[in-house]
C-alpha cells in the first residue's frame, strides 16, 4: 500500500498518473512487495514470518492470475509452505486469496485481491517450473532474490501476441468449429470474417481497461454484424450464399470461457465450492452476456435459428476433415490463451483425437452427453501421458482441447427462445446444453483420480 503525498511533487507525479489512467483512479491498488520486505537479506528458510506469508501469497496470486482453479493454487502455496516450514490456510475465490500463515505461537493473514480474470498458459508453465526449482533450492534464496524471480516471471509472460495474431487464431477456431458444428465453406468463411474481426476488437479494446462486460457485448456484436455483412457480400458473387444463415453463431463461439468453465467443475470435485462456484457464476455470466448481444442482433435484422445443409461427405472423407478442423480449432483456442505455438500444437493433436472420437460416438447413437464425457475422458489421459515426455501444464492441454466441446450452439439457441417467450424449446436446449457441459469437468475429473495422486486423495 503506498503512502499519502506529502509533497508537491509527489501530488504532481500522482496527478500524472491519474491523468494517463484517464482521469480515474483503479479499482485494485497494486502491491509493491518489494517496499513491503521486512529483511530481503535473509535465506527464505529464515525470513521472518511477514516475508514468508508474502512470498507464499504472491505465488498464489501469480498461479490464479494464469487461470488456474483454486485446488491448483492451494496446492502450490502448500508445497511452498512446507518448505518454509509455516502452516497456510488458504481460502480463495475467483479474484481473491485470504491466507493465514502459522509458525509456532505467531500467525500472519493477508488477501491479496487480482483486478481481472485471464488466461495466460506460459505464466502456468513458468510457475511449474520455478515451483519446481523453489522446492529445491530455497534454502539457498534470499527473500529479495525470490522475489526478482517472480518479478521475472511477472514481467516475461506479460507479453502475448498481437491483436491481429488473436483475431486469426479466433478466425480459424471458430471457422474449424462451424465445420464440426455441421457448416459448409460458405458458413465457415463469414464466421472466420467474424470471429476473426470479433475478438480482434475484443483485444483493441481490453486493453484501454473497459468493463469486461461491454468488451464481450461490443465483440460479439461485430462477429455477428461481421459475419451477416460477409454473406450479404458472397450473395453478389456465389448466388443463394445469403441463405446460409445457420453458421451465425460460429462466428461468435470465441467467447466461451473454457477455463472457467472447466476449472469451476474441478473446484467442486475437490469440494472447493467458494472458488467453484464463483467461476462458475463468472462462466454463465459471459456466456449469457454472449448469447443476449447475438439475439439481439439477430433480431434487428429478423434472423431464426435454421439447421445446416447436408454436408454431403463420405464417412472416410468427414472422419478425415474431424481431425483436421479439431486440430485446427484446439490449435486456435490454445493461441487465444497465448499458448507458445508448440504447446498449442501438442493440445491440438489431444483434441483431434477427443473431439472426433466424440464426434463418432455420437454418430453412432451414443447419447451425447455420454460421448461428451468420453472426449474430455480420452484428452485427460492423453495429457497427462503426454505431461511425462513435456513439461507443459496439464490444464493448458485439456482446457483447449475440450472448449471445442462446449455446445455453444444449445445455448444460443436456448437464450434464443427464452428472449421470444416460448418456454418449451428454451428448456429443452438449456437442459441439453447443461447436460454435456455438466459432462466434460466430469470426464477430466476421472482422468485426473486415475492419474494425479494429488488430485485422487482428500487431505
Amino acid at each position: 500500500m503506498q503512502d499519502i503525498p506529502s509533497t508537491e511533487e509527489e501530488w504532481d507525479e500522482l496527478a500524472e498518473v491519474v491523468s494517463a489512467s484517464g482521469g480515474n483512479h483503479p479499482h485494485h491498488m497494486a502491491m509493491d512487495w518489494h517496499e513491503n520486505i521486512q529483511d530481503g537479506g535473509l535465506k527464505a528458510k529464515d525470513a521472518t514470518l511477514e516475508d514468508k506469508c508474502a512470498i507464499i501469497a504472491r505465488i498464489g496470486i501469480l498461479t490464479l492470475s494464469a487461470g488456474a482453479g483454486g485446488w491448483r493454487v492451494r496446492e502450490t502455496m502448500n508445497r511452498i509452505a512446507r518448505k518454509l516450514g509455516v502452516v497456510c490456510s488458504a481460502e480463495m475465490g475467483l479474484l481473491t486469496i485470504s491466507l493465514t500463515c502459522v509458525d509456532g505461537t505467531d500467525r500472519e493473514t493477508l488477501v491479496v485481491t487480482l483486478p481481472k480474470t485471464g488466461i495466460n498458459t506460459p505464466r502456468l508453465w513458468r510457475m511449474e517450473t520455478f515451483l519446481k526449482d523453489l522446492e529445491a533450492c530455497c534454502a539457498d534464496l534470499t527473500v529479495r532474490e525470490c522475489h526478482r524471480l517472480m518479478d521475472q516471471i511477472e514481467r516475461d509472460t506479460s507479453k502475448g501476441y498481437k491483436p491481429w495474431q488473436y483475431g486469426l487464431a479466433s478466425g480459424f477456431a471458430c471457422c474449424a468449429f462451424t465445420f464440426l458444428l455441421g457448416g459448409g465453406p460458405i458458413e465457415m468463411g463469414c464466421a472466420l470474417v467474424g470471429a476473426g474481426l470479433g475478438h480482434f476488437v475484443n483485444k483493441l479494446i481490453g486493453a484501454k481497461r473497459i468493463n469486461t462486460f461491454a468488451c464481450i457485448s461490443v465483440a460479439v456484436a461485430t462477429a455477428c454484424v461481421s459475419y451477416l455483412l460477409a454473406l450479404t457480400l458472397l450473395g453478389f458473387i456465389i448466388p443463394g450464399a445469403g441463405t446460409h444463415i445457420a453458421g451465425y453463431i460460429g462466428a461468435m463461439l470465441f467467447v466461451i470461457p473454457g477455463f472457467p468453465l472447466i476449472t469451476s467443475g474441478l473446484d467442486i470435485a475437490q469440494m472447493d465450492f467458494k472458488s467453484g462456484l464463483e467461476r462458475m457464476a463468472y462462466a454463465l455470466s459471459i456466456i449469457l452476456v454472449a448469447t443476449l448481444t447475438g439475439w439481439l442482433v439477430a433480431t434487428l435484422v429478423h434472423l431464426q435459428p435454421t439447421e445446416f445443409d447436408p454436408q454431403g461427405l463420405s464417412p472416410e472423407m468427414l472422419f478425415l476433415l474431424r481431425l483436421i478442423t479439431s486440430f485446427v480449432g484446439v490449435y486456435g483456442f490454445s493461441i487465444m490463451y497465448t499458448s507458445p505455438m508448440k504447446m498449442a500444437a501438442t493440445a491440438g493433436l489431444i483434441g483431434a483425437v477427443a473431439n472426433t472420437l466424440r464426434l463418432t460416438l455420437v454418430d453412432a447413437s451414443v447419447a451425447p452427453e455420454a460421448a461428451a464425457f468420453a472426449g474430455a475422458l480420452a484428452a485427460g489421459l492423453l495429457a497427462s501421458a503426454v505431461r511425462r515426455k513435456l513439461t507443459f501444464p496439464r490444464l493448458s492441454l485439456t482446457v483447449p482441447s475440450i472448449v471445442i466441446m462446449v455446445p455453444g450452439l444449445y445455448m444460443y439457441r436456448a437464450m434464443f427462445y427464452m428472449a421470444t417467450n416460448d418456454a418449451m424449446n428454451s428448456v429443452s436446449w438449456l437442459f441439453r446444453a447443461a447436460m454435456i457441459v455438466i459432462g466434460l469437468p466430469i470426464g477430466l475429473a476421472v482422468a485426473r483420480i486415475l492419474t494425479d495422486r494429488h488430485f485422487r486423495y482428500i487431505s
